[in-house]
């Protein structure tokens, strides 16, 4: 894409290299290739999009490929209001063997001759579906102890991981052949498709282990909204930005909001607890449960409402560098964390 960085030379000031930089925030849906973690592509459009802030909404393993919903400016302060979506996942489960890794790159820790009808696969994972505890793989980002599981697993530790309560919608089996059955899955955000084919493996008593994997749905993108890396290549940041990217004022439409006149706005940008009408908006549900929004709808900042003595006070816990003013009033509470990039 045509994104790269103006040309500047060596003594340019460090403000000439910020304002090259876009003032963009929002989502972006990616369709990750297979052999590059998430941290890379984080990289690489932290680069060609000019963008200071990107993160992403759900790691996808090396070996993985499909959806990774980039999150860019000022919504990376609001990861957790999208991380919860459903996801879905196209595999393919390979039969008769158990490996370190539950997948087919790791070492191989068991193997069976024996292999599972088409019949026993679905009745399997029948019972592999609603609410499950799922112990996390040592391969999986989750910290323990400080230090990433596949971290400590690379250093060949194993430590007690404790189980987490996962959401299995349904299994779609496509094909069975030989050793292998394709299948697609849809389940809760932090569900390790890996462990539930080991599992699956496990309950038909032959071992399984996951051979390929694609995620084709992260709510509420699918793959066809995904942009491809090589785009990042091709075609101009603010274009892509614009035709396939998400604002940040649209993307948290999935919330309710409430719009606030002047004063009260004023008073979110200086860190401050306006008493508000709550209209329909919900109250004390928690720190990122509500968008105050100016009179035209523009997101000022995300918190929630407090019901205290006086009334309901509008508390906000990120407010986006567009509505920070400078010089708050003394006595506004610190809580309020100023800024987003």
């Amino acid at each position: 894409m045509s994104a790269e960085r103006p040309a500047e030379t060596p003594s340019a000031p460090q403000g000439a290299r910020e304002r090259a930089k876009l003032d963009w925030s929002g989502l972006l849906p990616v369709d990750k290739p297979t052999g590059m973690t998430s941290h890379d592509v984080v990289a690489n459009a932290r680069k060609r999009l000019r963008v200071r802030a990107v993160g992403h909404l759900g790691t996808l393993d090396p070996n993985a490929s499909g959806l990774l919903v980039l999150v860019l400016g000022a919504a990376t302060r609001c990861a957790l209001v999208w991380q919860g979506g459903r996801k879905t996942y196209a595999g393919t489960a390979r039969f008769g063997i158990a490996t370190d890794t539950q997948d087919t790159d790791g070492r191989v820790l068991a193997s069976s001759d024996l292999r599972p009808t088409e019949a026993q696969i679905r009745a399997a994972a029948e019972a592999l579906r609603g609410d499950l505890d799922q112990v996390p793989p040592m391969v999986s980002a989750i910290k323990v102890g400080g230090e990433r599981l596949h971290a400590l697993a690379r250093r060949g530790i194993t430590v007690e991981r404790a189980p987490r309560r996962v959401r299995v919608d349904d299994w779609r089996w496509l094909s069975f052949t030989g050793d292998e059955a394709t299948f697609e899955v849809d389940c809760s955000g932090g569900t390790y498709v890996r462990t539930l084919v080991h599992d699956l493996g496990a309950s038909l008593g032959c071992g399984a282990a996951l051979a390929e994997l694609r995620r084709t749905r992260s709510e509420p993108f699918t793959l066809r909204q995904a942009c491809g890396l090589d785009a990042f290549e091709r075609v101009a940041a603010e274009q892509l930005l614009a035709h396939q990217g998400v604002e940040l004022d649209v993307a948290l439409e999935v919330l309710p909001a409430l719009r606030l006149d002047e004063p009260a706005a004023h008073a979110i940008g200086c860190g401050q607890r306006p008493r508000v009408e709550p209209g329909a908006a919900p109250l004390d549900a928690g720190p990122r449960t509500v968008v105050f929004r100016d009179a035209s709808g523009r997101a000022l900042a995300l918190g929630e409402l407090r019901r205290e003595g006086d009334g309901v006070h509008a508390q906000p816990a990120v407010v986006f560098p567009w509505a920070v003013r400078e010089g708050s009033p003394h006595g506004a509470p610190p809580s309020a964390k100023r800024g987003g990039l």
